[in-house]
């Protein structure tokens, strides 16, 4: 990979803004107090009770991280399998956080210490993740990390951890800078990655204004078939298991096209003979000893003709771009007593997680009564179809009254009809806020400590899946019945076979899903000292919140009815859910620098705790019928946290100890309260046989009407 990041900058950044009590009235410095994620209560930069990371700018450059994708890499405490912007098979074009691997609905992403809209399609949607690619670097002053549970500070959510983007809101000059990196292995595909921004800001000092533009392309993508370790599915060799698909052409149960008629673009004679085991245009694969095949498993598995490698074909980093626009105003009106701010970010980004040809699974028909595939493997193929080359029936079907004679577990993949597949994913996410701030000085010399802040944040992220080239099960259906050959749909053709245009245009379809996510947020929070101990002050934080949860999910009608082959089917819904919440902090001193004694240089308690009010409401679903539901609940948390160091560390240097007790709890996401049933295809692999299909058809019911008061 090379990389070339050029950056021109005129002008500086402006001296952070301390808070009152920065400077002693005897004139000595102090560290400047601020918010840290974790608390409520402004402190101290790294003397707080919680465990918190803070990445600048200039330390992500150190530790080479350019991007999202870079930090999620690098982040120790992140864990376990998470979505991002390199996984071309289950990729949505989203990034993740899955802070000690509990997953990411358990890890709660802030920006600028408040809640966003999450994810509102493909893993994130189901998940409730907030899509951290939707924050290009340009835009971020600090990310911090909060290694703890927060649930008694922010609520739900914050089970494993925080992860909190600071944007930037005062900036004075004009930088304008860029990248470019492309791979230059020798690769068969030349992928290349782009980034420019420019950031401008100007004010004085009574006014910041921010403007931010930021533009990211992968571009081609980088195909696992690039790469001699991802071309084959089959990595037996390397230690590893056959990973390759018994889905594709010339199959039928156990049988493969003869290999000059399977490596062809022709089928079998029709009707040729009673089935596929008396077939002369049919054998079994272990039957064929050439020198080209080699006795399975050989060290490239005997190639196509025994299972199909679809790693010719899917992307290890697919295509995508990212256009995004950010602004910052701040107005002091009233000499730190009032502080007018304003904040508005729109992103909208786009992946192409292309897959190998549709595999055609499960089958279009159905065993009566049920919405169960009749064929356990593969399809089922009338022998009135024109291009059934066989005469006997396994057995019989029957089709809207009339006994259908039958071909079960017939092997296709639409290689050649439409080539490889796409899930085309566009997001548009917008950001808006407003709010008012300011110290509490004016109203007496007791107040001098004291801050308050109110305001409104309204977030919305919206998607779009385009999912070309699958298959719509009534219109399989329809041209697996046809007799006449030219518009009927003929899956007995070999590898390199291709369906008349008719035909195709019956089976194959493009559908579109949609979602949207949207977050109103209302809060106002106090904080300040409230006495003195010969440690210091005793600080607290009080506050309050209001959040409304939106989410919808429009289904394509193929999608909404289960009626696809290839997508991932579920039912459209709508849900929403109202929050209210209070919280409140105290933090006390009992030893400080300037007030100790021998093993407690420094020692603090933190207590913490927040109560929720939920209120939510679930959509009608019409099959299986489930009726509109409304429920309520409330949770109520703790947390108490220590700080302790125990020796000055002018003598050993600084030690710190920290504890916890918290009690966290996460309410169920909107996804997972709607009655909605969705549709999943878990891999398989039998290690005693191939013959066993490598994936399988899962429904998933949505839950039922849930209780309609509880407590958490």
């Amino acid at each position: 990979m090379r990389l070339v990041q050029p950056s021109v900058t005129f002008g500086q950044n402006p001296l952070p803004f301390s808070q009152p009590g920065a400077a002693s009235a005897a004139g000595t410095a102090e560290v400047e107090r601020v918010i840290v994620t974790g608390s409520n209560i402004p402190t101290a930069e790294e003397t707080g009770p919680n465990p918190v990371d803070t990445y600048r700018p200039a330390d992500l450059e150190k530790l080479g991280i350019r991007n999202a994708q870079d930090l999620q890499t690098f982040l120790p405490q992140e864990a376990g399998g998470t979505v991002n912007l390199n996984m071309g098979n289950g990729g949505d074009g989203t990034i993740q956080f899955n802070l000690r691997g509990f997953l990411p609905k358990e890890t709660l992403v802030l920006v600028d210490g408040k809640r966003v809209a999450f994810g509102s399609l493909g893993v994130a949607g189901f998940s409730q993740g907030v899509d951290i690619n939707l924050l290009p670097f340009p835009m971020i002053d600090h990310v911090d990390i909060l290694k703890d549970g927060a649930s008694a500070v922010y609520g739900s959510d914050a089970v494993a951890g925080v992860v909190n983007f600071f944007l930037i809101h005062k900036f004075r000059g004009l930088e304008i800078g860029g990248s470019y990196g492309n791979t230059n292995l020798g690769a068969s595909n030349d992928m290349g990655e782009w980034e420019a921004w420019l950031k401008a800001g100007t004010g004085d000092d009574k006014t910041d204004i921010v403007v931010i533009a930021d533009f990211w392309e992968r571009t081609g993508g980088l195909f696992s078939r690039d790469r001699d370790i991802s071309s084959n599915a089959f990595e037996i060799p390397l230690g590893g298991v056959d990973l390759r698909s018994g889905n594709f052409p010339g199959r039928v149960g156990g049988f493969r096209l003869t290999p000059k008629l399977f490596f062809s673009a022709n089928s079998p004679p029709p009707h040729s003979a009673p089935n596929a085991a008396t077939s002369p245009f049919y054998k079994r694969p272990t039957a064929i000893i050439t020198p080209v095949f080699g006795i399975y498993p050989d060290f490239k598995g005997g190639g196509d003709y025994f299972f199909f490698n679809f790693a010719a074909f899917t992307p290890a980093l697919p295509p995508a771009d990212r256009q995004a626009f950010y602004g910052s105003f701040t107005r002091d009106l009233c000499d730190k007593y009032l502080v007018l701010f304003a904040d508005f970010k729109y992103v909208r980004s786009y992946f192409d997680a292309s897959l190998a040809a549709v595999p055609f699974v499960p089958d279009p028909f159905k065993v009566p009564g049920t919405n169960v595939g009749f064929s356990p493997a593969g399809i089922s193929v009338p022998i009135s179809n024109p291009f059934n080359p066989f005469t006997v029936p396994d057995t019989t079907l029957d089709v809207n009254g009339v006994p259908t004679p039958v071909t079960t577990d017939v092997r296709f993949r639409g290689i050649n009809d439409t080539g490889k597949r796409s899930e085309k994913f566009t997001y548009r996410d917008s950001l808006f806020d407003v709010g008012l701030r300011g110290q509490m000085g004016e109203f007496g010399d007791y107040f001098n400590t004291w801050n308050w802040e109110a305001g409104f944040r309204y977030s919305r992220n919206e998607g779009q899946d385009l999912s070309v080239g699958e298959v719509s099960q009534p219109g399989l259906r329809e041209a697996l019945l046809d007799t006449d050959p030219a518009t009927a749909f003929n899956p007995f053709l070999g590898f390199l076979g291709r369906n008349s245009k008719a035909a195709r245009a019956r089976v194959y379809v493009t559908l579109q899903n949609t979602g949207e996510f949207e977050l109103p947020l209302g809060y106002i929070t106090i904080n300040g000292d409230l006495f003195n101990l010969p440690a210091g002050p005793v600080s607290f934080a009080i506050g309050g919140e209001y959040r409304g949860e939106r989410m919808t999910r429009n289904r394509d009608p193929l999608n909404q009815t289960f009626n696809s082959i290839g997508s991932v089917d579920g039912q459209g819904f709508r849900v929403n859910r109202d929050v209210w919440s209070i919280y409140q902090e105290v933090r006390v001193p009992f030893t400080s620098p300037t007030w100790n004694f021998p093993g407690f240089y420094s020692f603090e308690v933190d207590f913490a705790e927040r109560e929720e009010w939920y209120s939510q409401n679930t959509s009608t679903v019409l099959t299986p019928y489930q009726p509109a539901t409304s429920s309520q609940y409330n949770g109520q948390k703790p947390k108490v946290s220590v700080r302790w160091q125990p020796i000055d560390p002018k003598y050993i240097g600084a030690l710190t100890l920290r504890g916890s007790y918290t009690e966290a709890f996460h309410a169920p996401t909107l996804f997972e309260i709607t009655p909605a049933g969705s549709q999943n295809f878990p891999l398989l692999n039998d290690p005693f046989s191939r013959l066993t299909p490598d994936q399988i058809e899962e429904r998933v019911s949505g839950n039922p009407p849930a209780a309609t008061r509880s407590r958490l």
